[in-house]
Order: structure tokens, then sequence, then C-alpha cells
């Protein structure tokens, strides 16, 4: 699959798709960007004053880029297939390390560690502009 192919794939749109582009895929893992404009729906109420971008859409920005687009690809590399399925997220572990503000573009890397039986794991790290590792963790889904 290309990864414009990959991006069509996608069970999101917007205001819920943090995915602007891969740099990188193959099966081994992922590397994509976004960047968050200011005008999200979730920093108007999300530390007044100060806008800060909630660890729930930093775990989903990393989901979305390390897990699903990398799911998409190698379900579409394999005999699986993907007409009617989706990527469903499972279980995650995620630290946080710095906060990412409206505007800042940030860039997730994803490493496989295993799919098999329709189950993928991956290590994902997150990184702002900087080169600052903003979170990483393990994140898991399931071929459903």
């Amino acid at each position: 699959m290309t990864q414009q192919e990959i991006l069509k794939a996608l069970p999101y749109k917007s205001p819920f798709l943090f995915v602007d582009e891969i740099t990188s895929i193959n099966e081994n893992g992922v590397t994509g960007n976004y960047t968050f404009k200011p005008s999200e729906f979730f920093y108007e109420g999300h530390f007044i004053g100060k806008a800060v971008t909630p660890g729930v859409i930093l775990t989903e920005t990393m989901a979305q880029i390390g897990l699903v687009c990398l799911g998409i690809f190698l379900a579409g590399k394999s005999e699986k297939t993907l007409k009617g399925k989706s990527i469903a997220f499972t279980s995650n572990n995620v630290e946080f390390h710095h906060p990412v503000f409206p505007g800042e573009k940030v860039t997730v890397v994803s490493e496989k560690e295993y799919f098999r039986f329709n189950k993928l794991k991956c290590k994902v790290s997150m990184y702002n502009e900087s080169g600052e590792r903003v979170c990483k963790g393990v994140i898991s889904g399931m071929l459903v």
C-alpha cells in the first residue's frame, strides 16, 4: 500500500484525525507527523489562558500514526484484508515528558514489537520540533 492509500483507509475524519503525513513506513515501523492547530476543539477548555494538548490526544495521535497506520500497512501486505475491518486500540502504557502547545508539530516514531493473531504491539515515541521526546510508550491494537 502507498502512503496515500493508508491515509485514505484511516477510519477517522476531522476533527478527530491526527495524521498529516506518513514520512516512512515498512514492515518494522512507521514515522509520521501532525501539527496541532491553535483552533483544535480541545484547546478552548483545557488549561484556560495557557492551552496545552491533553495527554489523551497525544496518546490518540501516537495510536493513529504508530499503530493504525502501521496496522493498515501490515494487513495490506499480508493475506489479511481490511475490507470491513478496522484496527481497534486495545491497550497503552504512556509516559509524558514535555507539554505540546497549540501550533506545534510533532513526529511519531513507531517500532513494531509483533503482529500476529491479528494483534499489533508497538513501541511508540513522540518528538517535538526541537527533537525532545514528548512522550513514549507501548501501544497495542487488534484487527477486528
